[in-house]
């Protein structure tokens, strides 16, 4: 009898995306052939301001389709707000949810997703698979360029209690369809489109080192550094510029459905534990982070680095694996100086003593479990401790 060794099979979930500009416009026709009566639609305060949201609300308003607004999320979105949009789901016995704006409102309606099928607390759900009733119906509409959780099995909630963030990830995350308009992002200022910028960049690098990796993920993986690299500054200087915003919307979809396959690894692990403590953006600490565990982990997946340093058109030919570590972390530093985020982390108000807390949360991380290095406590201590 044949015998498969699982350690070599490889998955690959994406939702269904429509993509292009205007494609929001399509929501009141997936809502209809879902038979959806009355969905909550999730938001926050900033989408709002910039005029996303009643764009939104017209389209379903002239489609005579009844919703339920709840804006009422942060950034880094808590579980709380889960917990308070999971109630209005059913005191308004909603039946489906729309997600519009970046990483917050997004994750924020998958928790909502979770309790209003399964019940209980959203911290009950923090690991992987734990997810045992499917969730509601849920459309997306990204409104940034980074956080792809449009198409990511992956959910980020902050626990207020334990000042931690709590990654939920199950293939009932995935949403039934994201419809991704890269004119949603054109109202974003330069330094949102740089942090999510950045974020996109980490996802991609960090699903191509993966010890999760497949063949799959890293053609996107790589194709989503090239474009990061060849479009972010460009969508910083020049906001409205179609090309350029096409091409970031790209590249986080392309990092998304690479790393919500192969996961990620130490940068977010550390970043998830920073951005529980602190509430510091997460695409801030993602670029902090990234050359320092870069180069720690580089000897463990060299290969697949100098693939990445070759997507970010940084010459190869002669040069031995230390050089072109050299060449790469120069290269990505430069960059964060471009982008106007090159900050550490004790600018970003961590202290020295904050550091044994946040390498044990980040230990506690299920991301960790795909880094191609096996880090221990003490390297957690000592990476935090080089981004200070």
């Amino acid at each position: 009898m044949y015998q498969v060794n699982i350690d070599r099979l490889r998955k690959f979930v994406a939702p269904e995306f429509i993509f292009g500009r205007g494609s929001r416009y399509l929501v009141d026709n997936y809502l209809k052939n879902y038979n959806i009566r009355h969905p909550l639609l999730v938001t926050d305060p900033g989408v709002t301001k910039a005029g996303w949201t009643a764009d939104i609300c017209t389209v379903l308003e002239k489609a005579g389709i009844r919703y339920t607004l709840f804006s009422g999320v942060t950034p880094n979105p808590k579980d709380s707000e889960v917990m308070e949009g999971s109630e209005i789901y059913r005191d308004k016995s909603c039946d489906a949810i729309v997600a519009l704006g970046g990483g917050s409102p997004m994750d924020c309606a998958k928790g909502i997703g979770i309790i209003s099928s399964n019940g209980g607390h959203i911290r009950d759900y923090k690991g992987v698979d734990k997810i045992a009733t499917p969730c509601p119906p849920l459309i997306c509409i990204p409104s940034t360029a980074g956080s792809a959780a449009d198409v990511s099995q992956f959910a980020i909630i902050t626990d207020t209690q334990r000042k931690i963030k709590m990654a939920i990830v199950s293939k009932m995350l995935v949403p039934d369809v994201s419809l991704i308009d890269p004119e949603t992002t054109y109202t974003m200022d330069r330094e949102l489109t740089a942090a999510t910028g950045m974020d996109a960049l980490v996802h991609a690098a960090e699903a191509l080192v993966s010890n999760a990796n497949s063949a799959i993920t890293d053609l996107h993986a790589l194709e989503a550094v090239r474009l990061v690299c060849r479009n972010l500054k460009g969508a910083c200087e020049h906001p409205r510029n179609e090309e350029y915003r096409k091409a970031m919307m790209q590249a986080c979809l392309f990092a998304g459905l690479a790393f919500s396959n192969a996961s990620l690894g130490a940068v977010h692990a550390m970043a998830h534990s920073l951005g529980g403590y602190k509430d510091i953006p997460h695409g801030i600490c993602n670029a902090i982070l990234l050359p320092h565990v870069l180069d720690y982990n580089f000897d463990a997946a060299a290969a697949a680095y100098m693939r990445m340093g070759e997507a970010m058109n940084i010459p190869r030919q002669g040069r031995n694996p230390d050089e072109y570590k050299s060449l790469i972390l120069k290269n990505i530093r430069d960059f964060l100086k471009i982008l106007d985020i090159d900050h550490t982390l004790g600018e970003m108000g961590i202290a020295a003593e904050d550091i044994p807390r946040l390498a044990r949360n980040a230990m506690q991380d299920p991301c960790i479990l795909t880094n191609p290095r096996d880090p221990r406590i003490p390297d957690m201590e000592n990476l935090y401790a080089k981004a200070l």
